[in-house]
């Protein structure tokens, strides 16, 4: 099966002589649940956005979906990140514009220019807006604004975006850290059964340790750069982390 990413000998640096990615090598194949996990400033946002080819690696591959982001043209990656689902930690969302107009922008890349300059969208894209929200539980909640939502109704309104934008591969930037304990799970819940029964590939930057060893199905540690730790979940213990996180030690991380 190919990989629905694979990256090889990875490197970045904002300033010359200063890497944020060391030689990264790292193959994800297509259903699973990754979980990115490490101290900050570690690389964990800049992998995500080499990814999605929002950061241009300075060194090394990425390929995604079958294509080689560094030499794709511009337009090109756009075409890809249709296929790339993104969620935030900050939601990302248009706050004066309606739950559903939210959802119906993961469209906007499959609809002609100026409809979507209008926001003006198709009878069939609607119905595929309200159907996602409905299954991430926010039917009737459609013409709401989105800064009357909670938290974690926001984040859901992400993850219907993600959903009616078809994406294949979600990658997700601390998606659950402002968010309660009970939210949390409910959120990483919804992505567990985005990735079963659409074999959507998860890549997750995460703090939350306990919630990415109960989640995901592979670990991946960070460290100055460089992969460190990659495994499944069980073999996440105390020493491991403390590696990671360049610690003595981490009681009750596990």
């Amino acid at each position: 099966m190919p990989n629905a990413i694979a990256i090889e000998n990875l490197t970045h640096a904002y300033k010359p002589g200063v890497p944020v990615l060391r030689g990264v090598n790292l193959h994800i194949q297509p259903g699973e649940i990754v979980g990115l996990i490490g101290l900050s400033g570690a690389g964990k946002s800049t992998l995500l956005r080499c990814v999605n080819g929002l950061v241009q690696q300075t060194g090394g591959s990425c390929t995604v979906l079958g294509q080689a982001v560094e030499s794709l043209p511009e337009g090109s990656k756009r075409l890809l990140r249709r296929r790339i689902g993104m969620i935030f930690q900050e939601f990302n969302l248009m706050e004066r514009l309606t739950v559903r107009k939210n959802v119906l922008i993961g469209r906007l890349g499959y609809t002609a220019t100026i409809p979507s300059c209008l926001h003006r969208f198709s009878a069939a894209d609607v119905r595929l807006a309200d159907d996602c929200l409905a299954q991430v539980g926010l039917a009737g909640l459609e013409m709401r604004r989105v800064r009357d939502l909670s938290g974690g109704q926001k984040q859901r309104v992400a993850i219907a975006r993600t959903m009616a934008q078809g994406a294949e591969i979600v990658l997700a930037d601390e998606a659950t850290a402002n968010l309660d304990v009970l939210t949390k799970d409910d959120i990483m819940e919804l992505l567990q059964n985005l990735s079963r029964e659409k074999k959507v590939t998860l890549l997750l930057s995460m703090h939350d340790l306990p919630l990415a060893k109960r989640y995901c199905t592979r670990i991946i540690g960070l460290k100055s750069g460089r992969i460190t730790f990659d495994a499944a979940p069980d073999a996440l213990d105390d020493e491991a982390i403390a590696d990671v996180l360049d610690r003595a030690s981490v009681p009750g991380a596990g």
